[in-house]
C-alpha cells in the first residue's frame, strides 16, 4: 500500500512540525536564542565545516525558522526553504549567489514597484544589470538574453495589476539560454500557482503579505525547486567551485538538488545577515495554518468587486484575470484555475484627482502601502508605492495616474461593496 500524500490544507498545519521534544508543546514554540550550546568540540567542528546539520547562531538558522522554511517549501513542492527578513532581502540573497559584477538578469517590466526600484539602482551598486522584458510579448524575454544573462526573473501575478504571465513559456525560454527561472509568487501563494510545476527553477515569497496574511510581520522566503544544474559551463561558480571558506566543498556537488538554498544559507545570509526573527516566523507559521481558507475568501470577494466596479459609471476600466472578458483571463484558468487573487487595479473617470479623494474618502478600507491582509486595503500607487518611477514607468508597471489598487480582504462583500460605494459618491 503506497504512502497517503497530504493535501494542501493538511500541509499548511502540519509541514515541518512536531510536537516540541521537550514540553510536548503542540504549537511550534519561539526559540528566542540568539545562540545554541554545542555538544562538544567536535559537533561545533562539524557544524562549522557543514558536515552534519544544527544550528549555530540565529543569524544563520533558526528551529522557529527551520519550520516555515519546511512548511513554504512543501507547500510549493520544493526541496528546501531558506527563511529571511523580508520579499526584498530574499532577491538580494538569490542574486548574490547567482551574479558577478557586470553580469545581467532579465526582468519582467510588470513587477512591484519596490522591485523595479530595487533592480533599477540598488542592484547597481553590487554590478548586476537588469534587462527589461515585456510579459504580454513573450519573444522580448527571448531577445533580451545575452551571454551575460545569469537568471529570468518574473511574478507569478504581477502586482499592481494582477497580470498573470505565462510562467511555461518563459520557462523554455531559460532553457534553451541555461539560466534559471525566478518566480516571485507573493500574490498567488502556492495555494492558487505553484510555480515549480510550471517550470521555476526558484520561487521568492514576501511572507509579508498573504502567507502570513494578518498584517503583523515582515519576513521573505527562498524555495529551491531543485531542478537547475549549477554546474553547468561553470556559470555558478558559487555552487560549482570549491568554496575556501568550507575548505573547499563543492556546495552543488555536496548537496545536490538543494544545493542552492544551502548557498543561499551559508554563502548568504551568514556574511549578508538580513535574518528572520524567530517571533516573526511563529506568526507568519499561525498565518499559513489558514491559508487556503483565507485565499479562496479572498478570492471570492474579488470577483464580486471587481463585477461590481465593472459595472460602476464612475468606473473606465478594471484589470482583473478573474473577469471573463479579461486579457489574462484564459491564462489565469490555466495557473490560478481556484482563483485570480485578491489584489488588482481598476481606473477612475476623473483620473489623479479622483483616485485622491477615493482613498481620501474609504471607511471600512484601510489606505496603507501592503497587501494581503484580512482587512481589505486600497492605495494609490502613482502617488505612493510607484512615486519614484518615470510616468513612463508607472504606465508599464500597470500604476498610471488614474490607477487604484484593492487588496480585497476576507470581510464580508457586501460591506466592502458599500464602503466603495459611499466613497465614489463622495
Amino acid at each position: 500500500m503506497t504512502e497517503r500524500i497530504p493535501g494542501f490544507a493538511t500541509l499548511a498545519i502540519h509541514a515541518g512540525a512536531q510536537p516540541d521534544p521537550t514540553t510536548g508543546a503542540r504549537a511550534t514554540p519561539i526559540y528566542q536564542t540568539t545562540s545554541f550550546v554545542f555538544d562538544d568540540a567536535d559537533h561545533a567542528a562539524s557544524l562549522f565545516g557543514l558536515q552534519t546539520f544544527g544550528n549555530i547562531y540565529t543569524r544563520i538558522g533558526n528551529p522557529t525558522t527551520a519550520v516555515l522554511e519546511e512548511r513554504v517549501a512543501a507547500l510549493e513542492g520544493g526541496t528546501a526553504g531558506l527563511g529571511v527578513a523580508s520579499g526584498h532581502a530574499a532577491q538580494v540573497l538569490v542574486m548574490h549567489n547567482l551574479l558577478t559584477p557586470g553580469d545581467e538578469f532579465v526582468a519582467s517590466k510588470k513587477l512591484y514597484g519596490g522591485s523595479i526600484n530595487q533592480f533599477n539602482h540598488a542592484f547597481k551598486n553590487f554590478g548586476w544589470n537588469v534587462v527589461w522584458a515585456d510579459p504580454d510579448d513573450i519573444t522580448t524575454f527571448e531577445r533580451a538574453v545575452t551571454p551575460k544573462t545569469k537568471a529570468i526573473f518574473i511574478e507569478s501575478i504581477a502586482n499592481p495589476g494582477g497580470v498573470i504571465t505565462d510562467i511555461e513559456a518563459i520557462s523554455n525560454i531559460a532553457r534553451r539560454a541555461g539560466v534559471p527561472l525566478i518566480v516571485d509568487n507573493t500574490l498567488a501563494t502556492p495555494y492558487l500557482c505553484k510555480p515549480i510545476d510550471h517550470g521555476a527553477d526558484i520561487v521568492v515569497h514576501s511572507l509579508t503579505k498573504f502567507l502570513g496574511g494578518h498584517g503583523n510581520s515582515i519576513g521573505g522566503m527562498i524555495v529551491d525547486a531543485g531542478t537547475f544544474n549549477w554546474s553547468r559551463e561553470g556559470r555558478y561558480p558559487m555552487l560549482s567551485e570549491p568554496r575556501p571558506e568550507y575548505q573547499g566543498i563543492v556546495l552543488h556537488e555536496t548537496f545536490g538538488n538543494f544545493a542552492f538554498a544551502i548557498a543561499c544559507r551559508v554563502l548568504g545570509l551568514r556574511d549578508i545577515g538580513p535574518a528572520l526573527s524567530p517571533f516573526n516566523s511563529f506568526l507568519i507559521l499561525t498565518g499559513i495554518e489558514t491559508l487556503p481558507l483565507r485565499m479562496q475568501k479572498h478570492c471570492d470577494n474579488a470577483k464580486a468587486v471587481a463585477e461590481w466596479l465593472a459595472a460602476h459609471n464612475k468606473v473606465a476600466w478594471v484589470s482583473y484575470p478573474g473577469l471573463a472578458g479579461d486579457r489574462y483571463h484564459a491564462l489565469a484558468k490555466k495557473y490560478c484555475p481556484k482563483g485570480a487573487g485578491a489584489v488588482f487595479t481598476f481606473g477612475l473617470k476623473g483620473g489623479y484627482d479622483a483616485g485622491i479623494k477615493l482613498v481620501s474618502n474609504v471607511k471600512l478600507f484601510s489606505h496603507l502601502a501592503n497587501i494581503g491582509d484580512t482587512r481589505s486595503l486600497i492605495i494609490h500607487p502613482a502617488s505612493t508605492t510607484h512615486r519614484q518611477l518615470s510616468d513612463a514607468q508607472k504606465t508599464q508597471a500597470g500604476a498610471g495616474s488614474d490607477v487604484v489598487r484593492l487588496s480585497i480582504g476576507i470581510e464580508d462583500k457586501d460591506d466592502i461593496i458599500a464602503d466603495l460605494e459611499q466613497a465614489l459618491s463622495a
